[in-house]
């Protein structure tokens, strides 16, 4: 079975839209602002390269196809984020074009779960990962907080979502950022 962990850039004050400036908010690019280190940079791909599926909502989808395929690296983030398969989840979306993209329902996750294989990994979709949350389907969560204060945008966590435990597996800096890994507890 898949683990399926949501991986975030966050703010201190919780919030997850436009951490590189590219949405046009006036409040965007935070994630730029501060160093998250070698040891960030390598957090970032070690956790990529641990998962088979990319999980994203439809606009995430739109913004990382319009962008990773041109993006080369000598690291292989690129390549990996290029060839893995990706599954978004939307009711719109009906011609992906970024190679290895299908188009699912949210009811086709746990199915995507139930194989064997790497984990699923979620990055951005805000309104994909509160689905996910809401259906009890997050098995980690991966947060890199910046040291920054947006004051508004999308939050990660907005007061609707169902209580879930949940346990503290890791917490460390890296750069300028701090690191946390957090698993379901069931």
């Amino acid at each position: 079975m898949r683990k399926l962990v949501v991986t975030e850039f966050v703010t201190l004050d919780g919030v997850m839209e436009d951490p590189g400036g590219s949405e046009g908010t006036s409040f965007g690019g935070w994630a730029f602002k501060a160093e998250r280190g070698p040891e960030g940079d390598a957090y970032k791909l070690d956790e990529l390269m641990a998962a088979d599926v990319l999980l994203l909502g439809r606009n995430t989808y739109e913004g990382f196809a319009a962008a990773w395929p041109s993006i080369t690296d000598e690291q292989g983030f690129a390549d990996k984020m290029n060839s893995m398969r990706k599954a978004v989840v939307s009711s719109t979306l009906t011609d992906p074009t970024w190679a290895n993209t299908q188009v699912i329902g949210l009811e086709d996750v746990e199915d995507i779960k139930a194989e064997d294989g790497g984990d699923i990994l979620v990055a951005g979709s805000a309104q994909l990962v509160a689905a996910l949350f809401e259906h009890d389907l997050v098995d980690e969560v991966r947060l890199m907080a910046f040291p920054a204060i947006a004051g508004q945008g999308k939050r990660l966590f907005d007061g609707t979502l169902p209580q879930h435990a949940w346990k503290l597996v890791e917490a460390r800096q890296t750069g300028e950022v701090a690191v946390q890994t957090l698993r379901r507890d069931r």
